[in-house]
């Protein structure tokens, strides 16, 4: 462990008061006040948070074998099962072999097609008027649809909200674990756990159903309008062996791609449309790039390369709020990152949000400039200082699909409407397995009309 100073902790709990209290702040104080490498407690165990690209690099790919996922990740099995976000090993690199066909770019081009149909169908159902809505709450009910419609196919696809209130209800749960100073087994029948596991079966028991379904359906590998879905790409994948996923496997995958695949591309979306409302200079912008792009018409695949200022939103969105905003990696053995030795059983923590946030690598951090993301700019900027995506083997291998959503959603919605800000709301962050918002994004929301003026300028 490193001799650097870090804040002070208590003798037991170390800095659990302070990491449970407010985790963005206090890693983005320890940074900026101890520097680069700082060394931190919670009961029982020794962290480091790193704060400098090269060593974030070191961790995430050049010396990836030395770490394995981090304490905190692991209290999601019960949700996530063995999936590709906890698996290890062997293991885990057989199931991100068998699973990487799925996300090709061909593969995401025919899961655009649903994309766009579910977010035209969404935005048709909102009122014309001025009206105040969470777009939170939409976004997380648009992608979760996604989720089901490109992971089963349109025809397969369950009720979204029984499976999304069953992995809400699973998520709260398994929150609560991060609270608690000793952990609790997951046998032990507490409150918490029953309700966990009464969750769980809802959402196992839709999912095997349509895992049957496939399986009887003659290994026919696309829904009956002739398009690609997920499901069908997992159950036609084989190992070099010839063997396939059993059925546990993909029940896990498929929990991952729902949480991975839907909640997170649900928050980019709405901390997106908020920065556009609070920012309408820059939504005028995004307005114009569509409007010459699209002429009013509906995204396809074929638009994303067309639409850079769109993706610049995003990929800034991305940095001022990352909806995963640390990542954690355990030692499994003695190891040197850069200089400084790490003990096996060390936690190394990085946080997207400290240095996303951090000046060095972003003039004026805290504002909202899409306009940043030249190609002279991302030459420059080091390899992680910004990785919404996190890196190495174990990136997202969602990516394609997740920008490729968020672009021809926000293509749809910012055509058509107009977003202002509410000024009886105040967003307040929530972070836990991801970056989530307090009470929801409350915004002023209204279509526009043909004059393309503001609310402002007509009301």
């Amino acid at each position: 462990m490193p001799k650097s100073a870090g804040p002070k902790a208590h003798w037991f709990y170390g800095h659990l008061a302070a990491f449970r209290a407010d985790r963005l702040g206090f890693f983005t104080d320890c940074a900026r006040t101890y520097g680069d490498i700082v060394p931190l407690r919670l009961p029982g165990r020794r962290l480091l948070l790193f704060n400098r690209p090269d060593l974030i690099e070191q961790v995430l790919v050049t010396q990836s074998k030395n770490f394995l996922k981090h304490f905190g990740l692991r209290m999601y099995k019960p949700v996530l099962g063995n999936g590709l976000v906890t698996s290890e090993g062997d293991f885990w690199r057989r199931q991100r072999k068998l699973s990487a066909p799925a996300f090709q770019a061909a593969h995401v081009s025919d899961y655009t097609t649903e994309m766009v149909s579910s977010a035209a169908h969404m935005s048709a159902t909102w009122p014309t008027n001025l009206h105040v809505r969470d777009v939170h709450v939409d976004m997380m009910q648009l992608t979760l649809e996604i989720a089901c419609r490109t992971l089963f196919g349109a025809d397969a696809c369950p009720d979204p909200r029984v499976v999304g209130e069953s992995m809400h209800d699973a998520l709260r749960n398994i929150d609560v674990r991060f609270s608690r100073t000793i952990p609790i087994p997951d046998w032990f029948p507490t409150p918490a756990n029953l309700r966990l596991r009464r969750a769980m079966r809802t959402l196992d028991a839709v999912v095997v159903g349509i895992i049957t379904r496939h399986r009887g359906a003659n290994g026919n590998s696309v829904d009956s309008g002739g398009r690609e879905n997920l499901l069908s790409s997992l159950l036609r994948a084989r190992d070099e062996d010839g063997s396939a996923m059993t059925d546990e496997q993909l029940l896990d995958e498929v929990r991952t791609i729902f949480l991975a695949g839907h909640e997170t591309t649900a928050l980019a979306l709405a901390y997106s449309l908020y920065l556009l409302a609070t920012n309408p200079a820059t939504q005028d912008e995004l307005y114009a790039e569509l409007s010459q792009v699209l002429n009013g018409r509906l995204p396809t695949y074929e638009d994303l390369p067309c639409l850079p200022y769109t993706r610049n939103v995003v990929t800034e969105s991305m940095r001022l709020y990352p909806p995963a905003d640390v990542l954690g990696r355990e030692a499994v053995c003695d190891c040197d990152i850069n200089g400084v030795h790490v003990s096996k059983g060390a936690n190394i923590f990085m946080s997207q949000w400290v240095m996303h946030h951090d000046p060095r690598y972003f003039p004026e951090p805290e504002t909202f400039a899409p306009h940043r993301w030249t190609e002279a700019f991302e030459r420059l900027l080091p390899r992680f200082a910004y990785f919404p995506f996190g890196g190495g083997p174990r990136y997202c291998l969602g990516q394609a699909f997740a920008s490729a959503e968020a672009a021809v959603v926000l293509a749809i919605l910012c055509q058509r409407f107009f977003f202002a800000p509410d000024p009886t709301f105040k967003l307040e962050l929530w972070p836990s397995i991801t970056l989530r918002p307090r009470s929801g994004v409350r915004l002023i929301v209204k279509e526009r009309t043909a004059e393309k003026r503001r609310p402002a300028d007509r009301e």
